[in-house]
């Protein structure tokens, strides 16, 4: 791929992720002249619908619909990737290549395991990737340090309490488009694979639904919820909606 600025990395433990949890967030910031790329952790490979090789295509297909600059795949094993130096390297050379300003990644508790695995995984690397004495090559040269100005965690499965609400009201369509992009994990009448707790027939609708009520939260049609272990600042009160 390509070795490029981005603006916003996100990353994600499965193909999909990114789009469930901040779909719309980053359809919004491209429409806004933002390079956004998506780093997928694992292939999903254990997923209990579709293939890795299904969800390769995909993940390619959601990719064009949000109109991402770059995505990757580290193919890190799924369930079963740790946060240890081996998978922190790996995570740190993405993170010196496209020099992020903003880094997105998984939800620090969710239902799933390799959600919080995911987040610490990424929010590590993130702080290493600044210290000089970490070392790490790509393409046989070696990279300089770089630390993203902030790292953010969407909101999965779990009602977890935001501490920041992005209004995504006039991307929702977007966002939607790229999830369906994945037709094997979601609700299909012709598909005769078992049912998941996302293949139910009402999931879509109560993403829709969640979006909706967050946005009530802050008076708009529709948000998605992000949690940050930093203090965020503003310039006036009436930054605040």
């Amino acid at each position: 791929m390509k070795n490029i600025k981005l603006d916003i990395l996100a990353f994600g433990a499965h193909p999909d992720d990114v789009e469930l949890g901040c779909g719309g967030t980053i359809a919004k910031e491209i429409s806004n002249g933002k390079k956004v790329g998506i780093i997928d952790l694992t292939r999903g490979e254990l997923g209990t619908r579709g293939s890795a090789e299904i969800r390769d295509s995909e993940s390619n297909n959601s990719s064009k619909i949000l109109g991402i600059s770059i995505r990757e795949n580290l193919n890190f094993k799924d369930g079963f990737f740790l946060n240890d130096q081996v998978h922190q390297l790996k995570v740190i050379e993405c993170i010196r290549k496209y020099k992020p300003e903003i880094v997105l990644c998984n939800a620090q508790d969710d239902r799933h395991i390799d959600h919080p695995k995911g987040a610490s995984l990424v929010s590590d690397s993130c702080f290493l990737s600044g210290l000089v004495k970490v070392k790490t090559k790509f393409n046989n040269h070696d990279q300089t340090s770089w630390r993203p100005k902030s790292v953010y965690h969407y909101i999965q499965w779990k009602n977890s309490s935001p501490d920041f609400l992005v209004d995504i009201s006039g991307f929702v369509d977007v966002k939607l488009k790229a999830i369906r992009a994945y037709k094997s994990q979601f609700f299909d009448s012709n598909n005769n694979e078992p049912e998941t707790l996302i293949s139910k027939k009402n999931f879509l609708n109560d993403v829709i639904n969640r979006s909706a009520d967050l946005g009530r939260l802050i008076g708009v049609d529709n948000a998605e919820g992000f949690t940050t272990n930093r203090v965020i600042g503003i310039n006036y009160l009436n930054d605040i909606k």
